[in-house]
């Protein structure tokens, strides 16, 4: 019996799964949350800054894996593969290394990695839309949706080296998180490495019509400290289905695996999760946490020359090789309910007494208990209002605006509130804005010649929250199939491993064999379906008012 083990970066931990290679089945999990993360270290919410220490994602890596390998012997587990959010950069020297782990850089955020939420290259992001369509040569955000957005890896790194000259020469070159992680496992050469299509195609601007990356001349009109780097990056790219290399002897003594591991090219967890739950073609599967990334797949020969405006990028073999993979998704889903819970958290963590019994942890434990407890009733106490009696109407832009059309200086709003509005009226305003949001996405697909012919809905809110998944089948009139995997983007990321290492000849067969199916199906409600249709005509005319409001940063 051979095993493969998917290795899946979330915003705040990492998970891995140990799984049967041939059926899927899963043998054991494990989950470590980022102990730097979790005290909000080299963060500035304020500044929309987001950075994550290397030694996070080291310590969780040792944790998680050894946990789930001890289950079986060594020599049966035959591949692995990570998964990472996206597009989260950071600075390496020459040898690959991360700059956070040498010396003199141990605490300076710009050496770590630049978490995808990272918003402070808003600039950096406007300059880059106005030269692609002014330089005089090519449009290199064509395939990337037309605009280019803050959260993506040349905006994140023309702002870094603008702003910390140490790290702009230090730096020799800059990786993806997908990319670093497996270079780090397999203790290969940074020269030789196989970068990852999926990054690359989505987040840098890659594409084969053009020899990979954006020009020379039109990188350093961006940003001339940016001279040289396109020649230290990469040319080729990879699809996630191939072998990155084995693990080094380091790395398989720190795992307690072998050295006979394979390790697969990366990719980032929407598009593994994506895989998992189980995406054909003219599917889009929402892997919905504290982001969703709505993921599409399509024929290559049916798409022909569409491109779809607004969207985080089109890329052949992004998610499953041989097929076109689009990306489009919303800034904060599970951001934005986390943010309404903490300002609702504010009394209780203010005013509840420190006791004299009860030890930190434990009094840190009865807060969170008394929160889990407030929100599972807000939940039923915000599904208990009639949609048609429902006057408050929010936009889920907390974050800005991922897709459709990019825009991280949006904010979020609220209106209609009155005297008479209550926590559970305001919380059912920022669920149904989540689902207008998703609805605009799934309307700029088909406008543009992408029919979406099933929504599959995973990941945690997908799992957890009933409410969420039946207001988003009534406002998109359509079925919401769940999968039945916890971890799917873990799961999507064992069955590239599994490709990687022989065990399916492609990923359409590891996804036949290694699927878990589905948890259940919401069905929308035709007595809604007017009233929200209503509601969403509204959020549309508030949404314009509001981008008519914002100053550009053009």
């Amino acid at each position: 019996m051979k095993y493969v083990i998917g290795i899946d970066y979330g915003s705040d931990s990492v998970r891995a799964v140990l799984v049967n290679a041939h059926t899927g089945q899963e043998v054991a999990q494990a989950v470590h949350n980022y102990a730097r993360w979790k005290e909000q270290r080299y963060c500035n919410a304020t500044k929309n800054q987001f950075r994550q220490h290397p030694l996070d994602h080291i310590e969780g890596l040792e944790a998680t894996v050894r946990q789930v390998a001890r289950h079986v012997p060594a020599e049966q587990i035959v591949g692995l593969a990570v998964d990472t959010t996206g597009s989260t950069p950071g600075p390496v020297d020459e040898q690959g290394v991360a700059l956070a782990l040498k010396p003199g850089f141990e605490e300076n955020p710009n050496a770590m990695f630049v978490l995808w939420k990272d918003h402070t290259a808003l600039p950096e992001a406007a300059e880059i839309n106005h030269l692609a369509k002014s330089w005089g040569g090519e449009d290199f955000t064509r395939f990337e949706g037309g605009i280019y957005s803050s959260e993506w890896f040349w905006a994140k790194i023309a702002h870094v080296v603008r702003e910390d000259e140490a790290v702009a020469r230090a730096a020799y070159s800059w990786m993806e998180h997908c990319d670093w992680l497996t270079l780090l496992l397999t203790g290969g050469q940074l020269k030789t490495f196989k970068r990852s299509r999926c990054a690359a195609g989505h987040k840098a601007m890659w594409h084969e019509s053009w020899g990979g990356l954006p020009a020379e001349e039109f990188l350093t009109q961006l940003e001339p400290r940016l001279s040289g780097l396109r020649e230290r990056l990469f040319e080729q790219t990879y699809t996630a289905d191939e072998v990155a290399g084995h693990l080094s002897e380091e790395w398989a003594q720190r795992l307690g695996l072998t050295t006979d591991t394979v390790v697969a090219v990366g990719s980032f967890d929407a598009h593994a999760g994506a895989v998992a739950g189980e995406i054909e073609a003219y599917s889009m599967v929402k892997v919905m946490g504290t982001s969703t990334c709505d993921i599409v797949v399509a024929p290559m020969h049916e798409v022909g020359g569409k491109l779809v405006p607004g969207i985080c990028g089109q890329v052949d073999g992004s998610v499953i090789p041989g097929m076109l993979g689009l990306e489009a998704g919303q800034s904060a889903v599970g951001d934005l309910l986390a943010w309404f819970r903490g300002v609702l958290e504010w009394p209780l963590r203010a005013l509840l007494p420190e006791s004299a019994v009860l030890t930190p942890e434990q009094q840190e434990a009865l807060r969170e208990e008394l929160s889990d407890k407030m929100m599972a009733e807000l939940n039923r106490a915000a599904a208990a209002v009639p949609a048609n009696d429902s006057q408050v109407l929010a936009l889920d832009w907390v974050n800005g605006r991922r897709t459709p059309d990019a825009n991280q200086a949006l904010k979020g709003a609220i209106m209609n509130l009155t005297m008479g509005t209550d926590a559970p009226q305001i919380f059912r305003a920022l669920v149904e804005s989540i689902c207008y949001g998703s609805r605009q996405i799934v309307e700029r697909f088909e406008q543009h010649g992408i029919p979406i012919k099933q929504v599959i809905g995973l990941g945690g809110v997908a799992k957890k929250s009933g409410f969420m998944m039946r207001t988003l089948a009534d406002v998109l009139n359509r079925p919401i199939k769940v999968a039945e995997s916890d971890q799917a983007p873990a799961l999507g990321a064992a069955m590239y491993a599994a490709v990687a290492a022989g065990i399916h000849p492609d990923v359409v067969a590891a996804q036949k064999a290694m699927g878990n199916g589905f948890a259940e199906t919401y069905a929308p409600n035709p007595a809604r379906v007017a009233d929200y249709q209503r509601r969403y005509e509204q959020y549309q005319a508030f949404g314009q008012f509001v981008e008519d409001a914002t100053p550009s940063m053009a």
